[in-house]
C-alpha cells in the first residue's frame, strides 16, 4: 500500500504553548510515523500513513487553545519509511517565531496545588504544558528549557519522567519542576518590628505579617509587587508614606470574582477579561457602598482589580491555617499589589535589588531564585481599552500585512514603549515607564537588547519624536543609524492606522496632554488630515497660559488663573474672588502668577486638551494638583453625573487651522458655580461641551475633503465618557471610526505610530 507523507510549516504562536506535544498525540492515534520539532521559523512536522489528510484538517480544527496558527505550509514527499513518531530536538535555522506571552496559572495545576495528596501539593512554581512563564523566563528561540532561566534546574526522576511521556500534562513543559527540583522561596524580614513572624514556611510567614499589618515585597512573575492588606486602612496610609505615591491610585488582588463583586460593579465582558489567562488589571466601577479606604484610590470612579494569575498568588489567599480551621476561606478579601519600584523608576526584578531598592518601603521580603530574564508589569485595561500592555500580551506581534525592512521606533517620553518591525510585523515592548532617569534609560536599552535577540532583528533606520529635549529622541541621534523624527500627534494616528492596516487619508484626532509642534509650539488637540506621508493640522483647540511651564502642569490652578484672565480680558480678580482662589492662595501669590502671564518667556502657550480639563477641575474646586499624570483629568471624568445631555456654548473660528475656542463655556461654568450647580453637573456639561465640538469640526472637514475614515486616540480617549459617546456620534453619522484596540491610546503607542511611518516610507 501506497503511504502519503507531507512536510508541514506551521508558523505562529506555536512554541511555549504545547503544540508539539498535541501534534505527538495527534500523529500517534492516527497511526501515522514521522517527527515533529521546534524551530526557530516555527514548528517543523513530517507525517507518513494514510491518515494524514485527517491530520491537517484536525490540526488546526483541534489545536491547544493557547496557540495561534498564521499559516500552514504543505509539501508532498516521497515515502521515506519512518518507524513512529517522535519529537526531534530543536533546531535553530536563523529564522523567528512568535514567543509566548506569560500565561497565568491553569484549573488543573491550581487543582493539584491544593490537594494534600499530590506531590507538588502548595508548590508555588506549579505549572504544565498549559500554563506558567514564558516570555519573562526565555532568554532565547527556540524555547527550549535551556534558552530559558530554569536552565539552572536539573529535572529529578518524577520530573523529567512526566517531560518524557507523551500522555502526562507536562509532556514538553519546558518549565516543569516540583518541590524536589525546582525553583524555592525564602522569606526575610527587614524591619525589626516584625522580627517574630519568621517561621519554617515563607508564605505562611508573609501571611501573618500582612495580617499585621505589614508591607512585603513579593517577587512575582516579572518583576516585585508590594503587598499590604488593603482593607488595613493604617497599612494603606503607611504604604503611600514610605512609596511617596501621594494620590495615584494602587492595583489590587482579590482571591475571586465573588470578591470583586463585592466592591465594585462588574460587567460580563470585564469578567472575562479577569479571568481570561492574561489575567490583566480591569478598572471597574467601584460601588457607593464600597468599603475599601479611600487611600486606595483617592478621587477616583474606578478600582483597579486583578485575580491571581500566578501559584505564589493563590497560595497567599488559600495557604491552610496549621490547625485546619477556615479550610477554603480566603487569608484576604483584598491585597494591595503595586509595582516594586521606586518613585519613576521601572520594576525591579533581582533578589539583591530589591532588598536595597526596597528597603525603605518594605517590612519584609518574599523571594525566590527563579530569574526573571524579562521583567514585565501588570498590563492594564479599562473597557476594551489598555491603559498599560505588557504582562499577558507581550511580546505578541502585530501584523502589518506586507513585508517590510526591519526599524525601531523609540516612542515618547512618557509611558514609553519601544517598537521593532520585522518581516510583516511590528513588535512593542512592554511598558517601560516614564524615561528621564538612568535606570528607566538601562531599563529601555536592556529590553531593546533582548528583543533585538530574541527575534534576531537588526534595524536598518530609527523613528523618534521631534522634542529636542525628550531623552528617547537624543538617545536615537546618538545611534549610528538613518534616522526619521516623526510629529507626535500623526505618530498617535499612524499607531491607530497601523493596527487597522490604514494607508489613505484620513481624518486623525489626537487628543492629549502635550506634543512638540512643527511650530515649536506645545500641541494637544490636533484635528489633522494624515497618511503616512504626512499631515496638514486643519484645526485645534484655543491655545492656553501655562504660568510657570511644567510647575502649571503639577499645579492646574495656575492655568485655570491665566484662563480666566484671557478671557475677561485682564479682569479676573472678581470671578477669582467668587470661585474661592483669593481665600485659598492668597491674593500675592495670586497677583504673581497672574504677572507671569505676560511674561512669555515664563509662560509657554498650550492647545493641549488635557489642560482644558486641568483647568476645569482646578475652577470647580475638583482638584488643583497633578500628583501622577492626568489626576485632574480623572477625576473631573469621576465626578461627571449620569443622565446629563446639555452642554456649554463653544466657538469654532474658520480660519486655517480652526480653533475651537472655549471662552464662552468657561464663562457659562463661572455663571453656574455662582448659581449653585453642582460641580458634578458642571463636569457632565463640559464633558459633552468637548464631545459636540469634536464631532462639529469633524463634520466640517468631512465637509472641506470628502473623507468619511476617521482615526482617534491620545491620552484624552482613555476618558471613557468621551471616548464611547465620540465613537458612537460619529459612527451614527456614517463615519468609519478606528481606534487603538492592540495599544493604549496614550503615549505608549507613539512608537508603533513612529515605525509604521518609517517603514512604509522605507518601502516605497
Amino acid at each position: 500500500m501506497t503511504y502519503l507523507r507531507i512536510k508541514i510549516k506551521v508558523k505562529g504562536l506555536v512554541q511555549g504553548v504545547g503544540f508539539r506535544p498535541f501534534v505527538f498525540n495527534l500523529a500517534r492515534s492516527l497511526d501515522l510515523r514521522g517527527f515533529v520539532k521546534n524551530t526557530s521559523e516555527g514548528v517543523v512536522i513530517e507525517i507518513e500513513g494514510k491518515n494524514a489528510g485527517v491530520f491537517l484538517e484536525r490540526l488546526r480544527s483541534e489545536k491547544p487553545a493557547l496557540s495561534d496558527i498564521e499559516s500552514i505550509d504543505i509539501e508532498k514527499l516521497p515515502e521515506c519509511g519512518f518507524e513512529g513518531f517522535t519529537i526531534l530536538p530543536s533546531e535553530d535555522n536563523g529564522s523567528i517565531t512568535p514567543v509566548s506571552p506569560d500565561i497565568s496559572v491553569c484549573n488543573d495545576c491550581l487543582s493539584e496545588l491544593l490537594d494534600h495528596m499530590d506531590r507538588r501539593y502548595l508548590y508555588p512554581f506549579i505549572n504544565c504544558t498549559n500554563c506558567g512563564p514564558r516570555y519573562s523566563i526565555t532568554r532565547a528561540i527556540p524555547y527550549d528549557r535551556p534558552n530559558t532561566t530554569m536552565l539552572r534546574f536539573k529535572m529529578c526522576h518524577d520530573c523529567s519522567r512526566e517531560y518524557q511521556d507523551p500522555e502526562d500534562r507536562r509532556f514538553h513543559a519546558q518549565a516543569d519542576a516540583c518541590p524536589l527540583c525546582g525553583p524555592r522561596l525564602s522569606f526575610q524580614i527587614k524591619n525589626p518590628l516584625f522580627k517574630g513572624y519568621e517561621g519554617e514556611e515563607p508564605i505562611s510567614s508573609a501571611i501573618r505579617l500582612l495580617k499585621a499589618g505589614g508591607i512585603v515585597a513579593v517577587k512575582g512573575l516579572g518583576g516585585f509587587h508590594i503587598a499590604c492588606d488593603a482593607e488595613n486602612k493604617d497599612a494603606v496610609t503607611l504604604l503611600r508614606e514610605r512609596k511617596q505615591r501621594t494620590n495615584k491610585p494602587f492595583a489590587m488582588m482579590a482571591p475571586d470574582m465573588d470578591t470583586v463583586r463585592g466592591f465594585c460593579h462588574v460587567t460580563d465582558a470585564e469578567a472575562q477579561l479577569m479571568i481570561s489567562r492574561r489575567r490583566p488589571i480591569v478598572l471597574l466601577k467601584k460601588k457607593p457602598d464600597c468599603i475599601l479606604p479611600e487611600g486606595v484610590a483617592p478621587k477616583n470612579r474606578c478600582l483597579g482589580f486583578m485575580l491571581p494569575y500566578t501559584p505564589l498568588h493563590h497560595l497567599l489567599f488559600f495557604y491552610p491555617e496549621r490547625d485546619g480551621e477556615g479550610a477554603g476561606r480566603p487569608n484576604f478579601r483584598c491585597l494591595i499589589m503595586t509595582s516594586g519600584n521606586l518613585s519613576e523608576e521601572p520594576i525591579i526584578h533581582e533578589n539583591e535589588a530589591a532588598t536595597e531598592g526596597l528597603a525603605g518601603i518594605a517590612d519584609a521580603f518574599l523571594l525566590h531564585n527563579r530569574d526573571i530574564f524579562m521583567r514585565v508589569d501588570d498590563s492594564v485595561i479599562r473597557a476594551n481599552f489598555f491603559i498599560r500592555r505588557s504582562r499577558g500580551y507581550v511580546p505578541e506581534a502585530i501584523a502589518l500585512g506586507e513585508t517590510g525592512p526591519e526599524v525601531l521606533g523609540v516612542g515618547a517620553d512618557l509611558k514609553n514603549t519601544f517598537t521593532l518591525t520585522r518581516d510583516a510585523y511590528a513588535i512593542p515592548s512592554q511598558h517601560i515607564g516614564d524615561m528621564g532617569n538612568f535606570e528607566t534609560l538601562k531599563f529601555f536599552e536592556e529590553t531593546l537588547e533582548n528583543l533585538k535577540s530574541l527575534y534576531r532583528i537588526n534595524p536598518i533606520a530609527i523613528a523618534c519624536d521631534m522634542h529636542p529635549g525628550y531623552y528617547s529622541t537624543r538617545w536615537a541621534e546618538a545611534q549610528p543609524l538613518e534616522g526619521l523624527k516623526v510629529q507626535h500627534h500623526h505618530a498617535h494616528v499612524a499607531s491607530v492606522m497601523a493596527e487597522a492596516g490604514l494607508k489613505n487619508k484620513v481624518i486623525g484626532i489626537a487628543l492629549d496632554g502635550s506634543g512638540y509642534g512643527t511650530d515649536g509650539n506645545i500641541w494637544g488637540s490636533e484635528f489633522l488630515i494624515a497618511d503616512l506621508n504626512g499631515f496638514k493640522r486643519l484645526c485645534h483647540f484655543n491655545y492656553m497660559a501655562l504660568p510657570g511651564g511644567e510647575m502649571a502642569i503639577r499645579e492646574p490652578w495656575r492655568i485655570a488663573l491665566g484662563w480666566l484672565q484671557e478671557v475677561t480680558g485682564g479682569d479676573a480678580l472678581q470671578y477669582i474672588e467668587r470661585i474661592g482662589f483669593l481665600n485659598h492662595y492668597g491674593e500675592e501669590r495670586i497677583k504673581n502668577v497672574l504677572r507671569l502671564v505676560e511674561l512669555p518667556e515664563f509662560t509657554p502657550c498650550s492647545s493641549g486638551a488635557g489642560r482644558l480639563f486641568d483647568a476645569v477641575a482646578a475652577i470647580t474646586g475638583i482638584t488643583d494638583t497633578n500628583t501622577y499624570e492626568a489626576e485632574a483629568a480623572t477625576a473631573l471624568e469621576s465626578c461627571a453625573a449620569e443622565g446629563i445631555a446639555e452642554d456649554y456654548p463653544v466657538d469654532i473660528k474658520f480660519a486655517d487651522p480652526m480653533v475651537v475656542d472655549f471662552s464662552f463655556t468657561l464663562l457659562r461654568i463661572l455663571e453656574e458655580m455662582t448659581s449653585g450647580t453642582g460641580r458634578e453637573i458642571i463636569s457632565a456639561r463640559f464633558h459633552n461641551t468637548i464631545i459636540t465640538a469634536i464631532i462639529r469640526v469633524v463634520n466640517k472637514l468631512h465637509s472641506l475633503t470628502g473623507i468619511r475614515d476617521v482615526v482617534i486616540s491620545g491620552g484624552v480617549f482613555q476618558n471613557l465618557y468621551i471616548a464611547e459617546r465620540v465613537f458612537e456620534r460619529l459612527k451614527g453619522d456614517g463615519f468609519r471610526v478606528y481606534c487603538n484596540r492592540r495599544m493604549p491610546p496614550n503615549d505608549a503607542n507613539i512608537s508603533l505610530g513612529q515605525a509604521y511611518i518609517l517603514r512604509e516610507r522605507l518601502r516605497q
